[in-house]
């Protein structure tokens, strides 16, 4: 069986597009001291990415399955970075922003770019407004800002 180089290239650069849009969205994570950052994120999309590219070149059994298990998967991994501490829930935000960046990741996958980057840019965009002014007009949560102070 010959390899269709054209072909390859083509899933190859859903691969790093997926990879680099999770990526930003970790950079952005780790720029505000979570714990979770470029890597996570990165690999995250990257993972998802390529099973769903798995999945669409399964030739026998239910296609859709190893997509579905996407879902479920990345849940129970996001699951892992929410912990209480001092009577207070932490890394919420990141366990849904790791979900999200898995939806990233196989939305390249499935060559629905503008999905996929909409989506990157919306995480991106509800991340940044967290530390503007007008965050109070959306959310009454007294929390203050993230910490930038790495020392801390």
């Amino acid at each position: 069986m010959a390899i269709d180089w054209v072909h390859e290239l083509l899933v190859s650069i859903r691969l790093i597009v997926a990879f680099l849009l999770g990526a930003i969205i970790g950079w952005e994570r780790e720029h505000h001291g979570q714990e979770a950052g470029i890597r996570t994120f990165g690999l995250i999309s990257l993972g998802a990415c390529s099973f769903g590219l798995i999945s669409i070149f399964v030739t026998s059994g239910d296609q859709g399955r190893i997509a579905a298990q996407i879902v479920s998967g990345i849940g129970f991994l996001g699951a892992g970075v929410i912990m209480r501490h001092s009577g207070h829930i932490k890394g919420i935000t990141t366990a849904a922003t790791i979900w999200c960046s898995a939806s990233v990741g196989t939305a390249i996958a499935f060559d629905m770019y503008v999905i996929g980057i909409l989506t990157a840019a919306i995480i991106l965009l509800f991340h940044a407004l967290r530390n503007t002014k007008y965050w109070s007009l959306v959310s009454n949560k007294k929390i203050p800002p993230y910490n930038t102070n790495k020392d801390a």
